[in-house]
């Protein structure tokens, strides 16, 4: 069946040296493309979300809870929210965007990118990128593509891959989670996640 790999967030402020930064976040973005360069051939298609902040109310925080507010992290057009150096973009298709004016967890609330726009050092910082991108959902995209299964992996293991996978599995996408090319928050986090993805009916397993 047409199969897709999403990887989701894999920008500079959810690794180290980011301003909110996961333990193994450097780390997964060299696995993801050491995983991608060898398999690539297994997916139709490979698409990555980007968190990409412009004014989202009160999920930034000067006192966050890191529940459901946070330092400020991946603000648009900023270095942070551009993709880590470890992550290969050349087999990456499209990027899609979300969180712009609120939270969003999910990579199916994001549209997708304007081609060219996403900072992966290949593009000189500031340069001009003229938008007339359809405002395509992840969804739209990947039925557009006729893609039925799904393979999630990237950052955070415990919030944005465990929203991103359910809701694919909610779609009605097969849906897997590549536990071993995630990045948790916590450990405890990660635990409560496979628990629920589980419960929902997405596979989660390791690759390497």
């Amino acid at each position: 069946m047409p199969k897709a790999l999403i990887i989701v967030d894999v920008q500079n402020d959810f690794c180290a040296g980011g301003s909110l930064p996961t333990k193994r976040g450097a780390e997964v973005a060299a696995l993801i493309s050491e995983y991608v360069e060898t398999r690539h051939g297994d997916y139709e298609a490979i698409v990555a979300t980007l968190d990409w902040h412009v004014s989202p109310g009160d999920h930034f925080s000067d006192t966050p809870d890191y529940k459901t507010s946070w330092p400020r992290h991946c603000v648009a057009e900023s270095r942070g929210a551009d993709t880590h150096e470890d992550l290969d973009t050349d087999y990456i298709e499209a990027f899609f965007r979300k969180g712009a004016f609120e939270a969003a967890y999910s990579g199916f609330e994001g549209l997708l990118a304007p081609e060219n726009s996403v900072m992966t050092g290949e593009r000189e910082a500031g340069a001009a990128v003229e938008d007339e991108t359809p405002k395509l959902s992840l969804d739209d995209w990947l039925q557009e593509h006729e893609i039925t299964d799904v393979d999630v992996v990237g950052i955070a293991t415990d919030f944005c891959v465990k929203a991103t996978a359910l809701d694919a599995v909610d779609a009605g996408y097969e849906t897997r989670v590549l536990l071993d090319l995630t990045a948790p928050v916590s450990e405890e986090g990660q635990d409560n996640a496979v628990d629920e993805l589980e419960d929902a009916g997405v596979t989660v397993t390791e690759v390497l």
